[in-house]
């Protein structure tokens, strides 16, 4: 039986408190094929669009991001925490389930005008999808599409980055949280 991405994707029960299944892509990652499967996925429904680089949103996305920067031959831009970059950043502030977070980018990351992707493991609430896209409409790009492994529909976070005018795209859904 031929395997999807979702096979690749373990869950974890009452992680990192009870009530939360965790979708863990380590699993994904650690495999050649299910990490190949993956990125050439995250690819297809971009492939012939001019992009200038590729985005990844902290941390996982950095892991997925820097792939498809290698596929591409485009070059790579992290959306990091607050306080992870050295030099100067421009920082966009975002809700979090439990909390506040800050997400930093180099404020010479981009030009006016580069076309970026983003890309990030999973799409929650979408909070950190927003605070990002947030950085990168203040550095003048212009986002052609977010690209995630894993969507939770029922958190509501594409529905958040489609009202922004994003153009989603995720690999499989998992229901809950």
């Amino acid at each position: 039986m031929k395997k999807d991405v979702k096979d690749y994707i373990r869950t974890i029960v009452d992680f990192p408190h009870e009530g939360i299944m965790f979708r863990d892509v380590t699993t994904l990652f650690s495999d050649p094929r299910g990490f190949r499967m993956a990125i050439d996925q995250l690819l297809h429904p971009y492939a012939g669009q001019p992009i200038d680089k590729v985005v990844g949103l902290e941390a996982r996305g950095f892991i997925l991001g820097g792939a498809i920067a290698h596929q591409l031959s485009v070059g790579f831009v992290p959306v990091r925490k607050k306080g992870k970059l050295p030099g100067t950043t421009i920082s966009q502030d975002y809700n979090l389930e439990y909390g506040e977070a800050i997400v930093e980018i180099h404020d010479d990351a981009l030009k006016p005008g580069e076309r970026v992707l983003v890309v990030d493991d999973l799409l929650a609430t979408g909070g950190t999808a927003e605070a990002g896209i947030k950085l990168l409409e203040r550095l003048g790009a212009e986002i052609i599409g977010c690209a995630f492994v894993i969507d939770l529909p029922e958190l509501g976070g594409r529905k958040k980055l489609e009202a922004l005018g994003m153009d989603v795209y995720a690999l499989c859904e998992f229901d809950g949280m």
